[in-house]
């Protein structure tokens, strides 16, 4: 008998290692010349269809690098749609324009992620590497709002920028953003030479994400990213933020998969790719996901360390790829977390139960932009569980919505 999987939800595919920027921050040292052992469109088209045969419903994240670089990005596009997944593209937005966003919405790209690492122009180009690449972004972005194609903006925080984070938000909602994500930079790639934040400017931050969205009364989604601890800092304030619904702790491997552009499967783009990463075309990934002995240890992981003292620890877990990127140790602790663990009683996820969904709430959901619908469904199936409620209706959307305060 086949051993038990979790069929991913979100495959990130960095389809390119080509990119016309530089970014201090990249994981994946992009440059702007192609990878040798880039899939070809063929290999492409039979990894999407390894995709869809575990998950039909799965959220496909095409990525770089630039993803645009690739010639035939909008035929793999296309495909992926066609088998049934939902397609998002992730870019710097430097080369986005009318005739892009036209491309992307005839080619079935549900939603962008649009990468700005700041409210000043200066600052974001001297940290992606080119002049004048806040204002082509900028300009891509009205491009897409213009189109009506449903895009968020991504933010990655570092010592530099933290400030930034209410000033963010305010951009990408006045820009007309779906959701803007927060990214917790994991010190990998060319970020490893950058910097870490403190662990004390790290909760600092991470405070400041969850006023900033409390008083936004959910307008627009906010979410953390590499930042489970987020999940934490809720439980202890009992706040009302829509981040308690809509971030879970780290899924490195647990529902999300990342490909690499040579066809590496890993558990997230943070986590590297090794002599014995699996690699795609030598075997299936139904039969990674099925047997490789990393994923196997993340489906139930034994934490080391505060992380595995910390009753929190279901919860949260701590990110996974930054606890093995700072003690060579994938199950270790997560050292921008300064909490001390009080050894109290675990704070304990619920069960997962199955839920009924009522005809008119799934009418509602399907009123969500497409490429946040997954979390979104997520978000509200665990406010469901947290309240005992094992219906979803309309009324219980109606609740959500009116303690997010929208």
């Amino acid at each position: 008998m086949a051993s038990r999987y979790l069929a991913p939800f979100i495959v990130s595919w960095n389809i390119t290692k080509r990119c016309n920027l530089k970014c201090a921050h990249c994981y994946l040292d992009a440059t702007e010349l192609a990878g040798r052992a880039e899939a070809t469109t063929k290999e492409a088209r039979r990894y999407i269809d390894e995709i869809a045969g575990l998950n039909p419903h799965a959220m496909l994240i095409l990525t770089g690098g630039e993803p645009l670089m690739r010639p035939d990005i909008f035929d793999i596009s296309r495909y992926a749609a066609t088998r049934g997944l939902t397609v998002a593209i992730g870019t710097n937005g430097v080369m986005l324009d009318n005739g892009t966003v036209r491309a992307m919405k005839e080619n079935l790209v549900s939603g962008v992620g649009v990468s700005l690492d700041s409210a000043s122009p200066a600052h974001h180009d001297r940290f992606r590497g080119m002049a004048g690449a806040w204002e082509a972004t900028v300009r891509g972005m009205e491009a897409l709002r213009s189109s009506g194609l449903d895009f968020q903006v991504q933010f990655t925080v570092t010592r530099e920028n933290r400030h930034e984070v209410p000033a963010i938000i305010k951009l990408a909602e006045d820009a007309g953003a779906r959701a803007v994500n927060i990214f917790f930079l994991v010190c990998t790639g060319r970020g490893s030479q950058m910097t870490d934040l403190t662990a004390a400017e790290y909760e600092e931050t991470l405070n400041c994400l969850m006023a900033a969205d409390v008083e936004r009364k959910g307008s627009m989604m906010v979410r953390a990213r590499c930042a489970p601890h987020i999940l934490r800092i809720a439980e202890e304030k009992g706040a009302g933020s829509p981040l308690k619904f809509m971030t879970s702790g780290c899924i490195a491997g647990r529902g999300y998969l990342r490909i690499s552009p040579e066809g590496f499967v890993t558990p997230c783009p943070y986590i590297p790719v090794t002599e014995n990463s699996p690699r795609l075309g030598e075997t299936t990934l139904r039969e990674i996901c099925q047997t490789d002995p990393l994923l196997r240890s993340l489906a139930g992981p034994s934490l080391n360390g505060r992380c595995g003292d910390c009753e929190y620890a279901e919860l949260c877990g701590g990110c996974r790829a930054r606890a093995l990127a700072t003690t060579k140790d994938l199950m270790g602790e997560d050292n921008w977390c300064e909490y001390t663990p009080k050894k109290t009683e675990a704070k304990r996820i619920m069960e997962e139960k199955e839920l009924v969904w009522e005809d008119a709430a799934l009418e509602n959901l399907k009123k969500v932009p497409s490429f946040v619908r997954p979390m979104v469904k997520k978000g509200i199936e665990k406010y469901a569980r947290g309240n005992g409620i094992e219906r979803i209706t309309t009324e219980v959307m109606e609740d959500i919505r009116a303690k997010m305060g929208k």
